[in-house]
């Protein structure tokens, strides 16, 4: 699933394609919104919340999207062939005289008047590239369940918003501790300096093309996507293994010299099966 970062980044590439124009073109390939008609109107602004996308149109209308896993927004100019995949997977085109923007395999896509728009991103916690930023109530949000695990609370929007699974294991790295140590038993020291390591990642990476946690050129990343390879700091092999509900398991990458606390138990082998004897 796209990171804060990333959505950041969708954001400004809308913004700069239709903010301040008017809408040549509006086709909602969803049923709920199939003879809806913005033509006309003037794309106001596209506001990053989160993960969630807020692009504002005149007349008080919000378009709320998420990309969720596989949703991507593509920019085009007039012309030029749209190939962000097959055209069953579009769910909605707003086009301006001289860009038009497509939307693809967004699970998330609905209108909204602009005092409904908490419906869509009330629930969330303070952004960490967004003006409502509070490094005070983030941490306590993230620290309110103490028995939670800590990788778990830094993925939850509720808590803070644009976290996801792969600057959940970088900053634990950075933090020296697993993403399963319990959340009230992170030590003072590093819990006050989480929010500031959280915030300083994603600025830093919300206009870089490729994300990069290590400040090297390569690799780009200290655990994230190294699984058996050495760990960066220590050498140690960096390990990996699924952490969340049963129902939506990520890969969490951690390295077990550098990083303190609880760790998954490894799966224990098949069972041999007993096989007869050809002879008895």
């Amino acid at each position: 699933m796209p990171e804060g970062d990333t959505v950041w980044q969708a954001a400004r590439r809308l913004h700069d394609a239709l903010a301040g124009k008017v809408l040549t073109l509006t086709d909602f390939r969803v049923p709920q919104y199939a003879t809806v008609d913005l033509t006309g109107r003037t794309v106001l602004d596209v506001t990053p919340r989160g993960k969630h996308l807020l692009t504002r149109i005149e007349g008080d209308v919000t378009l709320h999207s998420h990309l969720r896993m596989d949703g991507s927004w593509r920019i085009f100019e007039p012309g030029r062939r749209w190939n962000g995949g097959p055209a069953y997977q579009i769910r909605v085109v707003l086009g301006t005289a001289d860009r038009t923007a497509v939307g693809y395999r967004l699970p998330v896509l609905e209108l909204l008047r602009g005092a409904e728009e908490h419906r869509a991103v009330g629930h969330l916690g303070p952004d960490l590239l967004g003006p409502d930023w509070d490094p005070e109530r983030a941490l306590a949000n993230v620290l309110s369940d103490p028995v939670r695990q800590l990788g778990e609370a830094l993925l939850d929007q509720r808590n803070l918003a644009g976290i996801g699974n792969v600057y959940k294991s970088e900053l634990c790295f950075l933090l020296g501790v697993t993403p399963w140590l319990p959340a009230g038993d992170l030590p003072a020291d590093r819990a006050a300096a989480l929010p500031a390591l959280a915030k300083r990642l994603l600025e830093a990476n919300r206009d870089r093309p490729v994300r990069n946690t290590t400040g090297r050129r390569a690799p780009d990343l200290f655990v994230y996507g190294r699984a058996r390879r050495p760990c960066l700091r220590c050498g140690t092999p960096i390990r990996v293994a699924d952490q969340g509900d049963g129902s939506r398991d990520r890969p969490t990458y951690w390295c077990p010299t550098c990083q303190a606390g609880p760790t998954p138990s490894p799966a224990p082998p098949p069972l041999r099966q007993h096989r007869p004897r050809a002879d008895g």
